[in-house]
């Protein structure tokens, strides 16, 4: 299929806005947000994103080229630990809560258990295993139509979570299973003592 006769071709900023390193506005982005999602793909092309979350500045800005992403506790899946290993490349999204723009960057990435790491995180409450070491290849913002579409930050558009199956319903459902259900409150309480 022949895309470029569907669109125009990008034009003014959206042609130039890629960078090969960290400035001001970007190293406050990252330091600013809360959450990203993390794409990689293993050796033979399969994808993964997942998501990443913690206080704001969760993830370190070592320098203009280099951040590093704490791999705090989670499910012990490691698809995205893994591909890292197998390719050593990742794609970034950094969103900020009531900030429409996004952050994308894309990199190398490395897994690193070194100890001058490590200790950037010794006073977390669960200290990670290892962290994700990436050296920035392009980074740029992204503008803010999709969020705005979307609503994501707009009270209006949020659902009540009573309204929506718990996971343990979810997973029932889809496994075929008929393990006993959590309440979203038993699973929230749970949770608590990993975060």
């Amino acid at each position: 299929m022949q895309l470029r006769p569907l669109y125009p071709e990008a034009s003014g900023r959206a042609k130039i806005k890629t960078l090969k390193s960290l400035e001001k506005h970007s190293k406050h982005f990252i330091a600013t947000s809360p959450f990203l999602t993390m794409s990689t793909c293993d050796s033979c092309g399969n994808m993964d994103c997942s998501p990443r979350g913690g206080a704001p500045g969760f993830v370190h800005i070592l320098d203009d080229r280099h951040i590093l992403i704490p791999d705090a506790k989670g499910n012990n899946r490691l698809d995205s630990l893994q591909n890292i290993v197998d390719t050593g490349r990742v794609g970034l999204l950094f969103l900020i809560p009531g900030v429409d723009e996004t952050l994308r960057l894309n990199g190398s990435a490395e897994i690193t258990t070194e100890d001058k790491y490590l200790g950037l995180f010794s006073n977390e409450r669960i200290p990670p295993k290892c962290c994700i070491l990436v050296t920035v290849e392009e980074v740029f913002l992204h503008c803010a139509k999709a969020l705005m579409r979307s609503k994501l930050w707009d009270a209006s558009a949020q659902i009540k979570r009573k309204d929506f199956p718990t996971m343990g319903k979810m997973l029932n459902d889809q496994l075929g299973t008929n393990n006993p259900e959590e309440t979203q409150a038993e699973m929230v309480k749970r949770y608590q003592k990993d975060l």
